[in-house]
Order: C-alpha cells, then sequence, then structure tokens
C-alpha cells in the first residue's frame, strides 16, 4: 500500500490466497486491484467471503477441517491452495502450448535442461573444427586430424562440406593400400555422403543418431552444406545422455 502496487499493470491478472477470505491486508488491495489489473482470482474456503465475492472467479480450497490441532490454523488448506496452484499453472502451459524444450530453454541448469540441451550448445566450432580440402595430401590430413582431437576431419571446399574422413576410413585406406595411401588426396579418401545434423536438433536426437550409425561424429551443418561445427560422442558425456 506504499508503492509496490506500482508493479500492478493492467492487463494483469492478480491471484489471491486466503483461508477466510476476509485477510485484511489482502482486502484494503482489492479497490486498487480491481481498478488495475483485468481479472482477480481468489483461492478460498469461504465462498461466501468479501474476498470471494469481490473476485473475478473464486476457487474453493475449502477442506472438512484443517491439521491444526485446534482447527484454526491454516494447514491443511494451504496444502489445497498448493495443490490447486500447481493445477493451474500446468492448464494455463497446457493452453500456451508450453513444450518441454521451453522448459529446458527456462532451466538450462537441471536435469531436464541437460537433456534437452541442443546440438549447437555442445558442438565444435570455428578453430576447433578439423578441416582439409580436397587436394590436401594425406600426411597434411593426419596432422590435422591429430592435432584437433575428434579422431576425424571435415573435407570443405569453400566452406561446404563435401565429405568426412575418419579414423576407421584412415586404417580401413592403410589396410587396403598400405604406404600408397599416404599418395592419396583428402578427395580420393574422404566419404562423400558423411551423416550431418542441424544446429537446432536436440542432442539426445544426435546421440540416437550416433548410436544407430556406430560412429563418433556428426558434421553439424546449414540448409546450404555449411559447416557450423562437429558434434563428438564425448561432448556428450557432460548432458547425463551417455
Amino acid at each position: 500500500m506504499h508503492g509496490d502496487v506500482g508493479v500492478l499493470l493492467p492487463g494483469d491478472v492478480v491471484i489471491a490466497l486466503s483461508a477466510s477470505g476476509e485477510t485484511e491486508e489482502i482486502l484494503r488491495l482489492l479497490a486498487t486491484v480491481k481498478r488495475k489489473g483485468d481479472a482477480l482470482v481468489s483461492f478460498c474456503c469461504n465462498l461466501a467471503s468479501t474476498l470471494a465475492q469481490a473476485s473475478d472467479v473464486a476457487l474453493d480450497c475449502g477442506v472438512e477441517r484443517e491439521a491444526c490441532g485446534l482447527n484454526l490454523a491454516p494447514t491443511a488448506s494451504t496444502t489445497t491452495m498448493l495443490a490447486l496452484g500447481d493445477a493451474l499453472a500446468i492448464a494455463v502451459s497446457l493452453r500456451k502450448g508450453f513444450r518441454a524444450e521451453d522448459f529446458a530453454e527456462l532451466h538450462p541448469g537441471g536435469k531436464l535442461g541437460k537433456r534437452l540441451a541442443k546440438v549447437r550448445d555442445l558442438m565444435h566450432t570455428g578453430e576447433d573444427v578439423p578441416t582439409v580440402a580436397p587436394s590436401t595430401p594425406m600426411a597434411d590430413v593426419i596432422f590435422e586430424m591429430s592435432s584437433k582431437k575428434l579422431g576425424m576431419t571435415t573435407v570443405q571446399e569453400e566452406g561446404r562440406l563435401r565429405g568426412v574422413i575418419s579414423d576407421g576410413d584412415l586404417r580401413r585406406l592403410l589396410e587396403r593400400e598400405g604406404g600408397a595411401a599416404l599418395s592419396r588426396t583428402a578427395g580420393e579418401a574422404m566419404n562423400a555422403n558423411p551423416r550431418t545434423i542441424a544446429a537446432a536438433e536436440l542432442a539426445a536426437t544426435a546421440l540416437a543418431i550416433l548410436e544407430e550409425r556406430k560412429i563418433t561424429s556428426l558434421i553439424v551443418v546449414n540448409a546450404d552444406a555449411s559447416v557450423e561445427g562437429v558434434l563428438h560422442l564425448h561432448d556428450l558425456w557432460g548432458v547425463e545422455l551417455i
């Protein structure tokens, strides 16, 4: 009543909780709430009370008796208010189309936030992405793979993905061609159809692809095949997916 009511703006909905519906500090606010807000919703045990009668919507929180031994202090009724408040919040979230992804965005530190992390939050970007050109000699390809420590390298041309060379690809090439493999270029040794993913996809989706294909890395690309980053299996350890 000394200024804080200024936080209330036209269009706001006020939810008032009072077991008796006659709580003095709430009743003193009624005139201002009705003048400035768009709606007043009350949680009351007495629907004939001043607060309930003044409300646009009065929700009944009445109980047979309070847990208080004297049946005076609001105890069981406060638990009823808590449950009703949860039900109201969930109903509103469903009406607004609130999704698990929205929850995760607002709770990035929680377990759900980790489970619903996006690929863009975990991928390697910039100089951390191993990159060679199709014409790069195999000796330089091996150096790039070793220095970036992701067990693979992208093969790019003007920023667009042309293929991938993984540790497995290199090993199979050496088994097949021996020392002659070192005379190859990246373009000759690469897998020209690597598995890719968009940055906006969920980390859980990326993990499913990695497990299904039995690979350790995914290339993160835009719609025009330009490379945004690389997501490695190890990057998913910190989000409690593995």
